[in-house]
C-alpha cells in the first residue's frame, strides 16, 4: 500500500520539533522515543548485543591551572573519532569574551555549541547588570544547562577560567552536570600524562614564562604518548587585563626542540 503524503502541517510540524533551538538555543530534540533519560542508556549499556553503538569515540589532552600571575590554558588541537583523524587544526579555547575562556574536551559539536550559548548569555547579564559576569556565575550557567539534558547524550568536559572582582577563577563543568572550582585540572585521553608533568612543575609563585612554558611542556608531553592527541599546541594566559594569546607550535617542532635541550645537558 502506497504511504500518504505528508500535508503541509504535518511537514511545518517536523520542521519546528528539529529547528526548535533557533528560536530558544536551550531547546534542543530529544532522542525520538518514549522515556529518552532511561531507554538512551538501556540502548547504550547493550550496544554490544544489538550492535547499536552510539556512544563516542573521543580523545584530546586540554588543562589549566591558576598561580599568582593569572590562569593559564594549554590544549592540542587533534579532533578524533576513534582511531580516525578528523582534523589536526581544531581550535579547542574558546573565546567567550574579553575576560572568559572556555576549552573544549568531549563532543566538539556539544562544547562550541554551549559555548556559544554561554557568550550570549554572558553578554545579556553585562548588558542587563552593567557589569561583566563572574566565572562562578558563567560556570553555574553551564553546568545548569549540562543538568538539564544529563543521560541524554551530551558528551562534555570543558574548563571555564577567566578573572573578575574575585581574581582568577577556574572551573571545571561535564555532562553530567557537575561544577568544581579548583586550581589545576587536565580533561581528556592525555590528561594522565599532563598531570606528571604539571604535578613535577606547579607551584603557585612561578613567573609567567615559567607557568606558560609548564603548560606547553605538558601538552607536549601528552601528545607524544597519547595518539588520540596531537596537532598544534596553544596556550592562553588570563591576567587582570583580560586573555592573551601566547603561542601555537606545532608539537613537532616541540619534540626537536626539547630533544636538542635534552641532549645539549
Amino acid at each position: 500500500m502506497r504511504p500518504a503524503a505528508w500535508n503541509s502541517a504535518e511537514v511545518e510540524d517536523e520542521v519546528n520539533a528539529f529547528t526548535s533551538n533557533i528560536a530558544n538555543p536551550y531547546t534542543l530534540a530529544a532522542p525520538p522515543f518514549e522515556n529518552p533519560l532511561e531507554n538512551l542508556n538501556k540502548i547504550q549499556a547493550n550496544a554490544e548485543k544489538t550492535g547499536i553503538k552510539i556512544n563516542f569515540d573521543h580523545g584530546t589532552t586540554t588543562l589549566g591551572f591558576k598561580y599568582q600571575g593569572g590562569v593559564i590554558l594549554a590544549v592540542d588541537s587533534r579532533a578524533t573519532g576513534g582511531q580516525y583523524i578528523g582534523s589536526q587544526t581544531m581550535k579547542k579555547i574558546v573565546e567567550i569574551n574579553q575576560f572568559l575562556l572556555g576549552t573544549l574536551a568531549g563532543g566538539a559539536a556539544d562544547c562550541v555549541y554551549w559555548d556559544r550559548v554561554l557568550a550570549k548569555e554572558c553578554r545579556l547579564h553585562e548588558l542587563r547588570n552593567k557589569e561583566r559576569i563572574s566565572v562562578a556565575a558563567a560556570s553555574k550557567i553551564m553546568a545548569n544547562i549540562a543538568h538539564e539534558y544529563k543521560g541524554m547524550g551530551l558528551s562534555m568536559g570543558m574548563m571555564l577560567a577567566g578573572y573578575d572582582k574575585r581574581g582568577p577563577g577556574l572551573y571545571y563543568v561535564d555532562s553530567e552536570g557537575s561544577r568544581t572550582p579548583g586550581n589545576v585540572f587536565s580533561v581528556g585521553s592525555g590528561s594522565i600524562y599532563a598531570f606528571g608533568v604539571l604535578d613535577s612543575g606547579y607551584r603557585w609563585d612561578l613567573k609567567d614564562s615559567e607557568a606558560q612554558e609548564l603548560g606547553r611542556r605538558a601538552i607536549y608531553h601528552a601528545t607524544f604518548r597519547d595518539a588520540y592527541s596531537g596537532g598544534i599546541v596553544r596556550v592562553y594566559h588570563m591576567t587582570p587585563n583580560g586573555w592573551i594569546k601566547i603561542s601555537e607550535t606545532d608539537c613537532m617542532e616541540l619534540h626537536y626542540k626539547y630533544k636538542e635541550e635534552k641532549e645539549a645537558k
